[in-house]
């Protein structure tokens, strides 16, 4: 068996990097569509099973009413979530474990396809700066320990050195970009990529409101 994991944050805490831009429930509302974007994108891949992991009851509903394996958050760390998800790997005997960062809202099932069939005990999708890992696969998943946080992807990498493994490393805009600065906002607009993402920026006008901060 093997599944890609989504950590998902309470929608009420989420984004919080675009407070100074969005309201509240404005950024529950775009972290919610990013979520659903990305799920699609899991869901169609043949022969993984989705894993969602958050404290968030509607986040949970989702996976569940969609097909996808959901896995109740007890902290509320993303830490703390992505212990939960190796625990039932383990638990599960999972061959193969992905984790992705649910605010990715450009990535396809090409890209993740791509990512999943790099061969190696160790694939890593860096974010665009090159400091985070916006997808981690191990195969198993006990290869390396997860080092997600700040410079995660560099610790990623000297990890699996310092254990003599062959690291794959995979760049590809689609799963290299994620949101989290207002002018994100602009490159999902720019992208036209067609989703719920999207929609949400485009129903709270956030080109327009982009603009008249300027």
């Amino acid at each position: 068996m093997r599944a890609i994991s989504l950590p998902v944050k309470s929608l009420g805490r989420a984004k919080s990097r675009l407070a100074p831009f969005l309201t509240p429930l404005e950024r529950g509302a775009l972290a919610l569509a990013m979520y659903e974007d990305v799920l699609d994108q899991t869901l169609a891949l043949e022969g993984w099973e989705t894993w969602v992991v958050s404290a968030d009851e509607s986040v949970l509903e989702i996976a569940l009413g969609r097909g996808a394996h959901g896995i109740v958050e007890e902290g509320p760390s993303l830490r703390s979530a992505i212990d939960q998800i190796e625990a039932e790997a383990t638990a599960r005997q999972i061959e193969a474990l992905a984790i992705l960062h649910a605010d990715t809202p450009l990535v396809t099932t090409e890209a993740l396809k791509a990512a999943l069939h790099t061969l190696g005990p160790v694939v890593i999708a860096p974010s665009a700066d090159e400091r985070g890992t916006n997808l981690l696969l191990r195969r198993p998943p006990g290869t390396i320990p997860s080092r997600f946080g700040p410079d995660s992807f560099r610790r990623h990498l000297e990890t699996a050195a310092e254990r003599g493994l062959p690291t794959a490393v995979v760049e590809r805009g689609e799963l290299s970009f994620d949101l989290d600065e207002p002018g994100d906002i602009l490159t999902v607009l720019e992208a036209r990529r067609p989703g719920r993402t999207l929609e949400v920026c485009r129903d709270m006008d956030l080109a327009g409101r982009l603009a008249a901060r300027t």
